[in-house]
């Protein structure tokens, strides 16, 4: 054994978790050096400081409401927003674009496994007529960006130690889906062990430690620990278009949203859809303590989700969609920190596959341990003039997250049918649709033909002369 494993062994030893090496000796060199590996990426100092706040007879972080009040936000034109300011955004949002000061970035670590699809998620099908991956609906939308700015977008893409290889070698079997390679960057999100309810790291098997990602928080440490802030300097790019991988309706590339970050100085800045429903599973935008903070749905009582001003609307009806904008120094600020200004951790109690004394495996049937996450929109009370702006759900938010039902893949597909069908009837085309928008055949549109009305407007005006518009269009 080499000097460095002797002092993270005697350092597990100090730190009262030496159970994580009960097994060492019995296991094959490989499973040792795996092992080794896997303390390695723990932080005991971290482990010991949750675990002061958590584990040792505490409860999960409940929300405070005292005082909690409906954050405010810009309105889009048609809601009552100023169409001037929305247009000096966007202008300010393309400047940014020509000067390449903007990157997308893709938190996409999940697997497919609640779809029914082995593989990462950004590897599942979801175009009405094509079946293009999300991987590939992003990548046209950024090459279309791009073309139209003058400036190709570096792209960063969050993976997990689960799917990282495989998403990899997914982007080079579909050959960068047309992306230039150097502008792709991959990097692992990192990982928090679990620990028992005595605050102790629990093990998976003899040689392997329970180990989950840190959550979608997470992202913001794994884009300083990677180098990929250091890349983002020397390539002068200074604002990121966070978005998750689960959401092939977004404006991944949004001038406007870029814009409006711009323009208010802000750190951080976060779009906005009006809840469809009381109950529907979104976090709220509220003030608390004159500080912009996202509410969960769980944590807000049933009672304050259903509460309605005079004009019918509900009070708490600013719903987060987990698309944001972030400043490049404010993110790398918060990464460094340890102190009061890093983001919270938010404590689950989990049921985790784990071993007995003698090394036996335990399937438990409730909960034996807490796991540790973080959560991106913590982010938002440490930054600088934070900013929530108002977006269309139909041209914005459409998530893949069940296999049926609500936010499933029928879900997202219909949506795509009715954005298709709102662009092409918006220049002219006749097409015959129910009262949702939806056509009765499928049509798809490549984001390299369109992928906002102005950009399909202009492709489509071009077009001569005009396809019919029957089952199985596809335009790029």
């Amino acid at each position: 054994m080499t000097m460095a494993n002797e002092q993270l062994i005697s350092a597990f030893e100090r730190a009262g978790q030496g159970q994580v090496f009960a097994f060492y000796d019995r296991l094959a060199p490989a499973e040792q050096r795996g092992l080794l590996e896997q303390a390695a990426e723990i932080d005991l100092a971290e482990v010991e400081r949750l675990n002061a706040a958590f584990a040792a007879g505490g409860s999960a972080r409940a929300a405070e409401l005292d005082g909690l009040e409906p954050a405010p936000y810009e309105f889009l034109p048609e809601s009552g927003g100023d169409p001037a300011a929305w247009n000096r955004a966007r202008a300010a949002g393309e400047e940014a674009l020509r000067a390449g000061r903007v990157a997308a970035f893709t938190v996409a670590g999940g697997q497919g496994t609640r779809l029914g699809y082995d593989g990462p998620k950004g590897a599942f099908p979801v175009t009405p007529v094509r079946g293009k991956p999300l991987f590939e609906v992003f990548a046209q939308k950024i090459i279309a960006a791009g073309r139209r700015h003058g400036r190709p977008l570096h792209w960063f893409i969050m993976t997990s130690h689960q799917n990282h290889a495989a998403t990899e070698g997914f982007f080079s079997e579909r050959s960068w889906f047309g992306l230039d390679r150097g502008r792709v960057h991959f990097f692992r999100q990192g990982r928090m062990p679990a620990v028992d309810f005595g605050g102790r790291i629990l093990l998976e098997t003899r040689g392997a430690i329970a180990l989950s990602p840190d959550g979608h928080g997470g992202s913001l440490r794994a884009l300083e620990r990677s180098g990929a802030l250091d890349l983002m300097a020397a390539e002068g790019v200074d604002t990121m278009s966070y978005f998750q991988v689960d959401n092939p309706l977004t404006h991944c590339v949004d001038p406007a949203f870029i814009g409006w970050h711009l323009l208010r100085g802000s750190e951080m800045s976060s779009k906005t859809v009006p809840k469809a429903f009381p109950e529907e599973k979104l976090g709220h935008f509220c003030i608390r303590n004159g500080r912009l903070v996202v509410v969960e749905y769980s944590d807000l009582p049933l009672e304050l989700q259903r509460l309605r001003e005079k004009n019918g609307r509900l009070r708490y009806e600013a719903g987060s969609v987990a698309i944001h904008m972030l400043d490049r120094d404010f993110v790398r600020r918060l990464a460094r920190s340890d102190t009061e200004r890093a983001l919270p951790f938010h404590r689950a109690e989990k049921k985790v596959p784990t071993i007995d004394a003698a090394g036996r495996p335990v399937k438990p049937d409730k909960a034996n341990g807490i796991k540790f996450e973080l959560f991106v929109f913590d982010a938002l009370p440490f930054a600088k003039n934070p900013l929530v702006i108002e977006t269309r759900r139909a041209d914005d938010f459409s998530p893949v997250k069940n296999a049926e039902g609500l936010d499933s893949p029928q879900t997202c597909r219909d949506d795509q049918l009715r954005q298709f069908s709102r662009w092409l009837k918006a220049g002219g085309a006749a097409l015959p649709c129910d009262e949702s928008g939806l056509p009765p055949f499928a049509i798809e549109i490549s984001p390299l033909f369109g992928y906002d009305p102005a950009s399909f407007a202009e492709s489509w005006k071009k077009l001569a002369p005009k396809p019919a518009i029957r089952e199985g269009l596809y335009l790029e």
